[in-house]
């Protein structure tokens, strides 16, 4: 009777124990828990303060807009081109060079062969040496490139404070949502909000980085007097240069798009025909029947 009774106050015991163990290890885990929840509160607080801080160093994200040549089937709008490149040549060009495009590439892209090489006869180009090793200047052929405003980027930032105009030629390749963020940044000039300071000679704009820029506002309505008639907007011009640029940084993109759709319409009426083939040739062989005779 004493074991017994001993028995059971044994087996109590380890119950007790167990069961403390447990209430231990369940305080364990919601511990646990809780500081698992307060890291993750943290994280995302940080992430918000990140993503402040990202938007305030990298500049605001810009609005996505329906550009004419990015869907699959879309061209490019070539007058659009044609007027973009008159904003560069008459606003953009005193501070922005394009060395990678040439007259020649605007022969049937924005003008005739004839305005072309008129239009590059207008320039001085320096060349040489000649027969006597001196260096001479002669008019512009279309093969010479689009003339830069500044010999050398020291050039460049001592005639604009220390900034130095970068060149256009791929900047809508060059920017995160070039096409989006060109011409957000050109129309997105505007005083800056209460507590904002900018020091003198830049400019407030909230999606260029730091919201400080050097470039003043350059498209204001009437910068310009197309020759096609289309009023001459700040927003018109900003969306006919972020055109041409998308033009200058992409030339084969018709090209490409056109041979993408004939391959496209090649491969399908190849799948078409590859798929009649094989059941054409198939047919026979799945629909046959098979009859066993059982010989005794």
């Amino acid at each position: 009777m004493q074991c017994d009774l001993f028995g059971d106050f044994q087996t109590a015991g380890v119950l007790a124990a167990s069961s403390k163990l447990q209430d231990e290890e369940r305080g364990h885990n919601l511990r646990n828990g809780l500081a698992l929840l307060g890291a993750a509160a943290t994280s995302v607080f940080a992430a918000a303060g990140y993503v402040y801080a990202d938007e305030a160093d990298h500049g605001l994200p810009p609005p996505s807009y329906k550009w004419p040549y990015n869907g699959f089937f879309e061209a490019q709008d070539h007058a659009s081109i044609r007027r973009g490149h008159q904003v560069y040549a008459q606003v953009c060009a005193a501070c922005h060079s394009m060395q990678y495009i040439s007259y020649r590439h605007l022969i049937g892209v924005a003008y005739t062969e004839e305005e072309v090489k008129a239009m590059s006869a207008e320039i001085e180009v320096t060349d040489g040496p000649n027969d006597e090793g001196e260096m001479f200047t002669r008019p512009g052929r279309p093969n010479d490139f689009l003339p830069a405003p500044y010999p050398n980027e020291q050039a460049a930032r001592a005639a604009n404070g220390g900034a130095y105009p970068p060149d256009l030629s791929l900047m809508t390749k060059a920017r995160f949502s070039g096409d989006d963020y060109v011409f957000s940044l050109l129309t997105g000039y505007r005083e800056p909000p209460a507590g904002v300071k900018i020091r003198d000679g830049l400019h407030y704009n909230p999606y260029f980085p730091g919201g400080a820029i050097a470039m003043p506002q350059i498209l204001m309505d009437g910068a310009v007097e197309y020759e096609d008639g289309t009023p001459a907007t700040a927003s018109q011009m900003a969306k006919d240069v972020v055109c041409f640029l998308a033009w200058a940084a992409e030339p084969e993109m018709d090209e490409r798009k056109l041979s993408g759709s004939k391959w496209l319409f090649a491969i399908v009426l190849m799948f078409f025909g590859i798929t009649y083939t094989k059941r054409w040739r198939f047919a026979p062989m799945k629909a046959r029947r098979l009859v066993f005779d059982v010989v005794n």
